[in-house]
């Protein structure tokens, strides 16, 4: 069992020789927002620029991309029409998730989830999407509902699910949460061997495993219950997956990451800290 540690940042942020090109270090796609909920894919954004993406594209509904758009010029957001997420959307999507493997020379990824919403046409979009695309992606929140209808059409993907406890019984229908951590590790092994992907369990100690190897996480803060601390983690993750970094490493060197920048902020502002000063303490720990 791997106990993750600072050096597991070395092995990802290696010194950048002095010839390279734009998107050599990634380009990532954001799939997420609703009518109502327009912060969460901002927040992976903005945590994923600070981890050192090369480019990052939001899609979301028109709404959420106009705002999404007016916070940064950093922010470059697709607008889709309507509301919320619908089949109508998916063929876009694939064209754009195609489009970004194309021009980044395949080095892409996708996160995709949060602020969708649960309608059921919003779920099946995401699903079919799931069922067709085969980069790199990090699903979370409401796209870890939607998969819960269907688990098995993501089996052998390069995929990073990012669940909390309640999510985890949504995907798997197993109630881990008042179980003993040993327990807890062994059944996050078990699943993520079954849907043949690697699965980042999210608590106090963050569980991770690709269903062969199983790797804690133990950096973090009792502050970090507040909004969008899932997000940026989501964002983390999807910057290191877009540079080349297999799933399950990536997710090890996330959880740290999300974990060690709540923890300074936290320290720092205590009751006051919210999700954008998670954010500014990423540079803090990378470097």
């Amino acid at each position: 069992m791997i106990e993750v540690t600072k050096t597991i940042l070395k092995n990802i942020y290696k010194k950048r020789p002095p010839a390279v090109r734009k998107y050599d270090y990634g380009l990532l796609l954001i799939i997420g927002g609703s009518e109502f909920y327009s912060g969460s894919p901002a927040l992976s954004a903005l945590a994923a620029f600070r981890s050192g993406v090369d480019m990052v594209r939001i899609i979301a509904p028109k709404r959420a991309a106009d705002i999404i758009a007016s916070f940064t010029p950093d922010l470059a957001a697709y607008p889709l029409e309507g509301n919320w997420l619908k089949k109508e959307h998916l063929a876009t999507l694939l064209t754009l998730t195609e489009s970004a493997k194309a021009v980044s020379r395949g080095n892409t990824a996708v996160v995709i989830g949060g602020g969708m919403g649960r309608s059921e046409e919003t779920q099946q979009a995401i699903l079919e999407y799931l069922s067709q695309v085969q980069v790199p992606l990090v699903i979370d929140a409401d796209a870890i509902h939607a998969l819960g209808k269907n688990p098995e059409i993501i089996k052998g993907k390069p995929f990073l699910l990012t669940p909390h406890t309640y999510e985890f019984f949504v995907l798997t229908k197993k109630e881990i949460y008042q179980l003993p951590e040993e327990e807890k590790i062994k059944m996050v092994q078990e699943e993520a061997a079954r849907l043949e992907t690697t699965i980042l369990l999210k608590g106090p100690i963050d569980i991770i495993s690709n269903g062969k190897e199983v790797a804690l996480n133990k950096t973090g803060s009792f502050l970090m219950t507040v909004g969008g601390m899932g997000d940026t983690l989501a964002g983390i993750a999807g910057a290191l997956m877009a540079r080349g970094i297999t799933p399950f490493e990536a997710a090890q060197a996330a959880a740290y990451i999300n974990g060690k920048a709540g923890a300074i902020s936290g320290k720092k502002l205590g009751e006051s800290l919210i999700a954008t000063d998670l954010i500014e303490a990423i540079t803090e720990v990378i470097h």
